[in-house]
């Protein structure tokens, strides 16, 4: 079947109409091109395809840098478009997002200061990956919408230092385990956690540390951060440090200073940014459920002024603040996270977005309680792949009419008095 193809969208591929109007979404595709496909899956109001030949190409088109694409690794979805096609259709998924699920008013202003988000090189930028093995017990990643694992010898977007172990590494046939690895640019020690029966791995003397509690050292921002392996970090300290600037500057250095209150960093990890932007003299309160990254932010905070709290943001007793920064995971805050952000009553609240639509989905829940969109910037954090960070400023603009049923807004908050 030969199709055209319009816009990419957020799962990677590309949006397609076949002769009967049916929506297509096509694996391999660019927009503009015309491909000739094989379809893989039908639904009543949409169908899959995958490019079998490119007929018409792009000129955003390139050949991918790395071989395992041939073999239909699923670690990367993107290798076929240039690195600068990669971020614009990322800008262009979040704008859209924002405007279609977050109800937003988006002016060429915006859409200009969201595309000024930075991005990362294309290769060596993860200091964690974390690896499947074949059935003959070699490391790889899952084929795409597959749970079949294409073996690697070495990994383009891995950091140089995380190679050798992914070489070393091997697992006893049929056996089902995972490994994740994490390396720290700035002690060069790595790092495992073996998800599964650990006597199942073979070539663990390849990496320094292994377990969930064994602690790395990565410097972001010019500040030492103990980091757990158990703990959340970004894909690599490149990636961390663009995110943290992008934080700082959203955020302004009013705010920051103390001036407005309090910070919250909630979904606050090992202190990530309560450690590397909030100056030492301005009460911080970092509020996180795990375990691991509790134990790192101690130690990270230990010298600040730092309330740390052990709990889901969703149960915290919210506290006046100044200035919230959230950085939730993939699923965004949802109504419970919005509901205990608003009830801060901060002026500011710094939202960073791992998914487009769940980013969008919760503007549209802090406009209801309150609070209005008035700055972005989309980061790509993951060249090669359709995953970014979008990052929005959102300042509270109205007292909610506490008169009006409380489900107008989020289901079960009562917004607070101005």
């Amino acid at each position: 079947m030969e199709l055209e193809a319009g816009a990419l969208v957020a799962g990677g591929d590309a949006l397609g109409r076949m002769p009967s109007g049916k929506v297509v979404f096509i694996d391999g595709a660019l927009p503009g091109e015309t491909v000739e496909v094989e379809l893989t899956g039908s639904r009543k109001d949409y169908a899959k395809a995958v490019v079998t030949r490119v007929i018409s190409a792009s000129p955003t088109r390139v050949s991918p840098p790395c071989p395992h694409v041939a073999e239909n690794c699923g670690g990367c979805q993107w290798q076929h478009l240039a690195l600068g096609a990669q971020h614009e259709a990322k800008v262009r998924i979040a704008i859209e997002s924002l405007i279609r699920i977050g109800r937003v008013s988006i002016d060429d202003d915006l859409v200009a200061r969201a595309a000024s988000g930075g991005r990362l090189p294309g290769a060596g930028y993860r200091t964690t990956v974390r690896l499947a093995f074949s059935d003959d017990g070699r490391p790889g990643f899952r084929e795409r919408s597959s749970n079949r694992v294409v073996p690697v010898g070495e990994c383009l977007v891995a950091h140089p230092l995380l190679r050798p172990a992914i070489a070393a590494l091997s697992s006893r046939p049929g056996s089902d385990v995972e490994v994740s690895l994490r390396c720290s640019t700035a002690t060069e020690v790595v790092g495992a956690v073996v998800h599964g029966d650990e006597r199942n791995v073979r070539g663990l003397e390849a990496v320094d540390v292994v377990g969930d509690d064994a602690r790395l050292i990565e410097t972001v921002h010019g500040v030492d951060l103990v980091v757990s392996m158990g703990s959340f970090f970004q894909s690599g300290v490149a990636a961390a440090n663009l995110l943290v600037d992008t934080v700082r500057t959203l955020a302004g250095p009013e705010a920051l200073s103390g001036t407005f209150g309090q910070v919250v960093d909630a979904y606050g990890g090992c202190g990530l940014f309560a450690a590397t932007i909030v100056p030492t003299h301005v009460p911080v309160t970092l509020v996180e459920s795990n375990p691991f990254a509790i134990a790192d932010a101690r130690i990270n905070l230990a010298s600040r002024r730092a309330t740390i709290v052990e709990a889901s943001v969703e149960d915290w007793d919210a506290q006046p603040a100044g200035l919230v920064i959230a950085d939730p995971a993939r699923t965004g805050l949802g109504a419970a996270g919005v509901a205990t952000l608003a009830a801060t009553r901060a002026p500011i609240i710094i939202l960073v977005s791992c998914d487009a639509a769940a980013g969008a989905r919760d503007v549209r829940l802090l406009a209801e309680a309150g609070y209005e969109l008035d700055d972005i910037s989309v980061l790509d954090l993951f060249p090669h792949t359709n995953h970014l960070e979008m990052v929005t400023r959102l300042r509270r603009s109205k007292v909610v009419d506490e008169s009006r049923p409380v489900t107008r807004f989020v289901e079960g908050f009562a917004p607070p008095a101005a």
